[in-house]
């Protein structure tokens, strides 16, 4: 199902501003964003995140896309856990696809959350970036921002920046100034939940993050815990992602936290009730 009736960022043909007027003159850090967690492992085995393409997911108005690379002979590589469980390719393949989607989108501000665990060297990113002509349209932070010191989406359209990439661990931005560090601008939930309910709004990650002072990412996927290892949970996503099971949990944050979280992450984002949650918490 494709929830196009509801879809709140699709196309030229609507108005500026990733779909909305509304949101042109709000600052980036005062937008709520569906996100599409392991945007790249797409199929339907239990190591796959996604039914939908990169760029079907794109088009069905996601905005925030988190992805895992890793090291593979000296190559960047879209791998979960590891390249032996499952490659999706090179780093380029995945970052042509957005870039693509971009040239044809532009009114649209987008945002990468990529994961370094094996502490590739940033210029390497830098040179994939580069190569698929993604550079183009990269945010530069000038200082390390606050909160209420972000641009608005307009602003980001107007500079012609409107790719804003943050990476979890082992970025420098000393070296490549555009690839962020996450844990400077973001907490996040705890990751690997299997309780339905999820009961928990708790900072996971950085250790002391202050929700008064960083933006939220809401880990909303739930898994099975086998043998200690959490596998996605595709039989229940459509509770998983409906509109009680998000609200519920964007509620406990607010009365733990005092604001809605800035990503909602999920799993299989067709299924459910995602985007017409993203009209609703950004009250549009």
């Amino acid at each position: 199902m494709r929830f196009l009736s509801i879809v709140p960022f699709v196309g030229a043909a609507l108005a500026a501003c990733n779909g909305h007027d509304d949101l042109c003159d709000r600052k980036y850090s005062n937008i709520t964003f569906v996100g599409s967690h392991n945007s790249a492992f797409v199929g339907v085995i239990p190591v796959h995140n996604q039914y939908k393409t990169v760029t079907e997911q794109l088009d069905l108005g996601v905005r925030f896309l988190q992805a895992q690379t890793q090291d593979k002979d000296g190559e960047i590589e879209m791998c979960h856990t590891s390249c032996v469980e499952l490659d999706e390719g090179p780093l380029t393949q995945y970052l042509q696809e957005v870039a693509d989607w971009m040239d044809d989108n532009p009114d649209e501000v987008v945002t990468l959350l990529l994961t370094n665990i094996d502490g590739i060297s940033v210029t390497k990113f830098d040179d994939a970036f580069n190569s698929t002509g993604l550079k183009d349209y990269v945010f530069h932070p000038e200082k390390k921002m606050a909160l209420d010191e972000w641009p608005t989406l307009q602003k980001l359209l107007d500079d012609g920046t409107r790719l804003i990439v943050f990476m979890d661990y082992n970025m420098d931005e000393s070296q490549v100034d555009y690839i962020i560090s996450e844990f400077d601008y973001f907490w996040e939930t705890p990751f690997g939940e299997t309780d339905s309910d999820f009961p928990t709004c708790d900072v996971d990650r950085p250790e002391n993050g202050d929700p008064t002072e960083l933006m939220g990412l809401m880990n909303h996927m739930l898994n099975y815990d086998v043998l200690g290892i959490a596998i996605p949970n595709q039989v229940d996503a459509d509770e998983t992602n409906s509109d009680e099971s998000i609200q519920k949990q964007v509620d406990l944050c607010v009365g733990q936290w005092g604001r809605k979280p800035n990503v909602i992450l999920l799993d299989w984002i067709n299924i459910g009730d995602a985007f017409g949650m993203q009209l609703s918490l950004n009250g549009l």
